[in-house]
């Protein structure tokens, strides 16, 4: 058996010709979406993907405001910023691309960003209201899974789903919404005893955990529907490819349903951020 591939690049190509109809609807009405996204430093990661989510905004009729900052930019200066964008009415949504300069405190930028704009669902109100089953603006990438599994009829409910990795931003508002649409949830991380038996039960399997190739074969369940969420790049020795959490190639062979890296679940994380700003405008113009 060899895996069938979960195609991201195209569900996010669908979802987003959809998105153009509902833009240009709320534009005509005077409340074009609005999004800005706040780049601290030259992480040249952070520089793809902020550029990527700017140029997937104009294609989508979205309005998008870059704003970089040095390296060294004071947390006060990047503070103000975010106030003053929370006060702006052609703003509906505001990203501060991650991870910040060392010396400046997340947490607390984070927290600055008014939760009705912010679309990355990362502020504590947020993540209270999607942990209570209420969600107002879900994290981009485990919304783009949610839909990734959706598309594919992929039915959680009563499912082993395993996730590798804890993180704020995937690993626990992973497991919310995998709980929330009634599957049986483990977390796993740097610390789970066996972490490979846990895996093997898996119905659902989420790579998070930042390590190439991490997962392969022997920890995965035959038949098993398998999410890689990571992106890494390999060292120049290794072709300095980019590749995911999971052995792709030695996975495919065991699994029913794989995401690829790239052209997975990163082309959706994009998608949701889009469609997160253009649910913002939507409520700004119903308010």
């Amino acid at each position: 058996m060899v895996a069938r591939l979960i195609d991201g690049k195209v569900l996010a190509d669908e979802l987003r010709a959809a998105f153009k109809t509902r833009v240009a609807a709320l534009t005509a009405r005077g409340h074009c979406p609005g999004l800005a996204v706040i780049l601290a430093g030259e992480d040249p990661a952070s520089q793809v993907y902020v550029r990527n989510k700017v140029n997937a905004c104009e294609a989508a009729g979205i309005f998008s405001m870059k704003i970089d900052f040095p390296p060294n930019v004071s947390q006060e200066t990047l503070l103000a910023k975010i106030t003053e964008l929370n006060g702006d009415p052609a703003i509906h949504g505001i990203l501060v691309q991650l991870p910040l300069p060392r010396h400046i405190d997340e947490a607390a930028v984070l927290e600055a960003i008014a939760p009705e704009k912010d679309v990355d669902g990362f502020h504590a109100v947020n993540s209270g209201a999607l942990m209570q089953g209420q969600p107002r603006f879900i994290p981009c990438t485990p919304y783009g899974v949610m839909k990734m599994l959706e598309a594919n009829r992929i039915d959680p409910a009563g499912k082993e789903a395993v996730i590798i990795g804890r993180s704020n931003i995937v690993g626990k508002p992973m497991a919310l919404l995998l709980l929330g649409a009634s599957a049986t949830v483990t977390v796993c991380h740097s610390k789970t005893r066996d972490l490979a038996a846990h895996a093997r039960r898996a119905d659902i399997l989420v790579a998070a955990i930042g390590k190439p190739r991490f997962v392969t074969a022997d920890m995965v369940k035959p038949g098993a529907v398998v999410i890689d969420v990571g992106i890494n790049r390999l060292p120049p020795e290794e072709g300095g490819k980019l590749c995911g959490d999971v052995d792709f190639e030695s996975v495919k062979e065991v699994a029913s349903l794989i995401t690829p890296v790239p052209g997975g679940v990163g082309p959706m994380t994009i998608t949701m951020l889009l469609a997160n700003t253009i649910e913002a405008a939507q409520r700004r113009a119903e308010a």
